[in-house]
């Protein structure tokens, strides 16, 4: 199919503008994401309707805990992505093009298909996660538009590294999004992901002021992104460019993919990060990959009470009434609450 969002350049070269890599891909030649194709001077996605992965999930595995919380979501996800993060989770179907000499592999489908498949289990909503949604933002945006019709809301997992014009095309079908803010160093990006800084938090500021409903994820990287004064750098810009109530989940490492040098984060480390962000202002603050109560309840900034106490992805008692704590009535942030 045919790429949204390029522009033809000079000897059938195009430049992708769908993220912030804004890849020039000369004829027969892929971009970074290695799934959308240059070919004969058209831009292609390789992955339209190719779904590699598809499953029904709670919605705070996503981790969207502020969200229509206690929903299921259908998820869904090609193979591919723009980023080269060394300690990629999904690596088997993320990095697949790029490890395995360009292979694309998926399950053709529609959209149609999806939406439908959405409804008939009762799921709240559709996820574009796994991997990087962007890199499949046609199929993406396509069966976006069909489920908001539907009454289905849409939700991105994403490095949030796509462009505003992106954003701008796909915001009035997308509700929520997680995004990875997975450092606050442009070394980090750079080294560890082969992306850059600043885009990243443009499109938070961005997906804020368009009214998408955001949270964001850090995983926390032992001696590469876990300094008090990064972790302090990031909370502050959290609280004063997206607001005190953006939940922020800071997330156990573990190693994995081309970073195994690294052990898996101390439990004190994220227990200390949680405390910056509460300090910093943020009203609230989960530590994920890591059991317990305060690394998985919702807890009313005001009265201190836990308002969603959750074991897990199950929400086992829920103190909020049309969005206010019950016990003390104070706004509770998110939607569907």
């Amino acid at each position: 199919m045919e790429a949204y969002l390029w522009e033809p350049l000079e000897d059938q070269a195009v430049k992708c503008n769908l993220c912030n890599h804004r890849c020039v891909i000369k004829p027969g030649k892929r971009g970074i994401c290695s799934v959308r194709e240059n070919q004969s001077g058209t831009l292609q996605s390789l992955v339209y309707g190719r779904v590699i992965a598809r499953n029904i999930d709670p919605i705070e595995k996503k981790p969207l805990f502020h969200f229509l919380p206690g929903s299921l979501s259908y998820s869904i996800a090609t193979v591919g992505c723009n980023f080269k993060c060394r300690f990629c989770q999904n690596a088997d179907i993320a990095q697949m093009p790029n490890d395995r000499s360009g292979l694309i592999m998926g399950d053709e489908t529609s959209p149609e298909a999806i939406v439908d498949g959405a409804l008939r289990v009762e799921c709240k909503s559709i996820s574009y996660t796994y991997t990087e949604p962007t890199i499949f933002f046609e199929f993406a945006y396509d069966t976006a538009k069909l489920a908001h019709e539907a009454g289905l809301s849409n939700v991105f997992v994403t490095n949030g590294y796509m462009t505003g014009e992106a954003l701008d095309m796909i915001h009035p079908y997308l509700h929520a999004a997680n995004v990875d803010l997975k450092a606050y160093n442009s070394d980090y990006y750079k080294n560890l992901c082969g992306a850059k800084l600043e885009p990243v938090k443009e499109s938070l500021i961005k997906m804020k002021a368009l009214g998408i409903f955001v949270e964001v994820t850090t995983l926390m990287v032992p001696g590469l992104n876990d300094s008090p004064e990064e972790l302090e750098a990031l909370a502050g810009f959290l609280v004063e460019s997206l607001g005190p109530e953006t939940p922020w989940h800071v997330s156990r490492f573990h190693p994995t993919y081309r970073l195994k040098d690294r052990s898996s984060t101390p439990v004190e480390t994220l227990i200390a990060a949680r405390e910056i962000g509460l300090s910093a202002g943020l009203k609230y603050v989960y530590t994920g990959n890591v059991p317990g109560e305060e690394a998985e309840n919702t807890f009313c900034y005001q009265c201190g009470k836990a308002v969603i106490q959750r074991w897990g992805f199950q929400i086992k008692k829920y103190d909020i009434d049309a969005g206010r704590c019950k016990l003390c009535g104070a706004e509770i942030a998110g939607v569907g609450l």
